[in-house]
């Protein structure tokens, strides 16, 4: 006779003020599916779980950028490297130099990304250099800060036009010519989640690239890329001390709970993890990392 599965002894289950005893059944060990192993996790770098990809990013000349760009490249993608000016020229060649001291290729290109003559150049250029693009990192961004009551119009178009406008047609070209199961990363600020005065323009900005984030996520994932926002809090960077005054930049490194500002190195590792193939599940979300800075 077939043994019974095992059965746990009578609980007391409080219902509506009352008692009852109730028998749960478990299902026997032998009987029980088999629970497939995990996958192990190798050090993302020291497997070169990239190797063979392309990866496009925008703004790669310094600060942030530069640590995506250098990042991919350990990981053994080949990295398409943006600047928008030609002043930025040298910094990019520096971004590149470092790129290649990895093993992988390197590519510059140039422009402005609020022009989507501009965006579709550049994608043209990069899949002439290298075949191919699956990885885009829509790091680009300007920041003005100033109380709303005091921006301008001219300020206005132009950092929607970057933030926003050149975001959105960049995913949209992404979405075009991005490989199957490939990433597109965007880059958006915690400041979306906070009461901090003065940084209206910007946050409300880069606000609409969380919702461009959903939308995309759900029309493209059927060819397996993912679509995610990350939204970083305050980077020591110059791009963050630009705008700031010596004692803002002090209270902003109380504001974490570890009692500093970010840093590069703090950011870089969730954007790699979602240029992996291990991010698989992970799709149209927008993350908050920021030491504590501030959540939603």
């Amino acid at each position: 006779m077939k043994p019974e599965s095992p059965r746990s002894p009578g609980l007391l289950i409080p219902i509506l003020g009352g008692l009852v005893l109730a028998t749960i059944s478990f299902a026997s060990p032998e009987n029980a599916p088999a629970i497939p192993p995990m996958p192990s996790m190798p050090n993302a770098a020291a497997a070169r779980e990239l190797t063979g990809k392309v990866a496009l990013v925008t703004g790669g000349t310094r600060n942030l950028g530069r640590g995506y760009a250098v990042g991919l490249a350990r990981m053994g993608a080949d990295v398409v490297v943006h600047h928008h000016l030609p002043a930025d020229r040298s910094d990019a060649e520096v971004t590149a130099r470092i790129v290649r001291e990895h093993g992988v290729r390197a590519h510059l290109v140039a422009g402005d990304l609020s022009r989507t003559e501009t965006i579709q150049r550049i994608f043209n250029e990069t899949i002439d250099a290298f075949g191919r693009v699956d990885i885009v990192i829509n790091n680009a961004g300007i920041i003005v800060k100033k109380p709303i009551a005091e921006i301008t119009e001219e300020e206005f178009d132009r950092v929607f036009a970057m933030n926003a406008r050149g975001t959105f047609f960049m995913m949209q070209h992404a979405a075009r010519r991005v490989s199957d199961d490939g990433r597109i990363i965007n880059i958006g600020t915690s400041l979306t989640a906070s009461f901090s005065p003065n940084y209206g323009l910007y946050a409300g900005s880069k606000a609409s690239i969380e919702q461009f984030t959903r939308a995309l996520a759900r029309e493209i994932g059927h060819r397996g890329i993912t679509v995610n926002c990350v939204s970083p809090g305050p980077v020591d960077t110059p791009f963050f001390r630009g705008p700031e005054a010596p004692e803002a930049v002090a209270r902003a490194a109380t504001l974490a709970v570890a009692g500093r500002l970010g840093r590069p190195d703090d950011i870089t590792p969730l954007v790699e993890f979602l240029a992996s193939p291990r991010s698989q599940w992970l799709t149209g979300q927008t993350i908050f990392i920021n030491g504590g800075y501030t959540g939603r």
